[in-house]
C-alpha cells in the first residue's frame, strides 16, 4: 500500500494572500485526514510566504496521521524540527529564494553534511528522508548517509509523461530497484497528479509514500477536496 500525504502549502498561500485565517489551515488538515489521506506535509521556507513556522508548531497537536516536514536543514529549520519531532523530516536543498523545489541533493558531495544532520534527527526518533534526483549514484550516496528513506524528485517524469513519453519512468524504476536492494524506503513527489499517479505507482516497486500538494489542490478546485483525495487513494491502491 502506498500512502498519500497531502502537502497543504497552497492552502497557506491562499490564506496569506488575503490576511486573516481563511481558509483555516488547521481545519483543512483535519479535513484532509478525515477524507482518508494518511499524512500531512508542509514545507516552510525562510520567508514564510506560505507555511509559517508557527503553523508547523500548531499542526503538531492537530495531525493524527503522519506528519512530514520538508525543508533545507538550516539552523532555524533544524531547531524547529527537533522541537516538534514530526513523524518524518524530508531534507530538500532549496535555495532561499526558490519558488519551488527544483533539484535533489548531491548525496556524494554533501554526504558528511547530511550524515551529521540525519544522525541528530534519528537520535530524536524522527524518520529521515532525502530529496534526490533519479540517478543511481545519488541513491548509492544516500544509502551512505544512513537516511531511512529517499524521496524521488518526479518533475521530469511528470513533464515527459504529459508529452506521451512513458519511457521517462525507467530511471525511477531503476533507482527504486537499487534503493530496495540498499534497504532504503522510497517516497516520491513533485508534479505527480491524478493523470500520472497510477502509472508511476505501478512502475516503482515498493513505493511507500507520495507527497502531493499543488496538483491535488488545483484538481480540488474543480472536483472538491474529498472527491480528489478519494480518487488518489483509489489509484494508489
Amino acid at each position: 500500500m502506498t500512502k498519500l500525504t497531502v502537502n497543504i502549502n497552497k492552502i497557506a498561500t491562499l490564506r496569506n494572500a488575503r490576511g486573516g485565517n481563511v481558509p483555516d489551515l488547521l481545519q483543512v488538515a483535519k479535513d484532509v485526514e478525515k477524507f482518508g489521506a494518511q499524512g500531512i506535509t508542509i514545507h516552510p521556507r525562510p520567508d514564510e510566504r506560505h507555511i509559517r513556522y508557527q503553523d508547523a508548531y500548531d499542526l503538531k497537536s492537530i495531525v493524527s496521521t503522519e506528519y512530514n516536514i520538508e525543508g533545507n536543514p538550516m539552523d532555524n529549520f533544524t531547531k524547529m524540527v527537533l522541537e516538534i519531532k514530526p513523524t518524518q523530516v524530508t531534507l530538500v536543498p532549496d535555495a532561499v529564494d526558490a519558488i519551488t523545489s527544483n533539484a535533489g541533493w548531491d548525496t556524494v558531495k554533501h554526504k558528511d553534511y547530511l550524515k551529521d544532520i540525519i544522525l541528530e534527527f534519528k537520535r530524536n526518533g524522527i524518520r529521515t528522508s532525502i530529496f534526490v534526483d533519479p540517478t543511481l549514484s545519488m541513491i548509492e550516496g544516500a544509502a551512505e548517509t544512513e537516511t531511512d528513506r529517499i524521496e524521488l524528485y518526479t518533475e521530469e517524469f511528470a513533464k515527459q509523461y504529459a508529452l506521451g513519453n512513458k519511457q521517462a519512468i525507467r530511471p525511477y524504476t531503476e533507482c527504486a530497484i537499487l534503493a530496495n536492494k540498499l534497504g532504503l524506503g522510497i517516497n516520491a513527489g513533485h508534479d505527480l497528479s491524478l493523470q500520472n499517479i497510477k502509472f508511476f505507482k505501478e512502475n516503482v516497486p515498493n513505493l511507500l509514500e507520495v507527497s502531493i500538494g499543488h496538483a491535488l489542490i488545483c484538481e480540488a478546485l474543480y472536483d472538491g477536496l474529498e472527491n480528489v483525495i478519494s480518487e488518489y487513494l483509489r489509484k494508489l491502491n
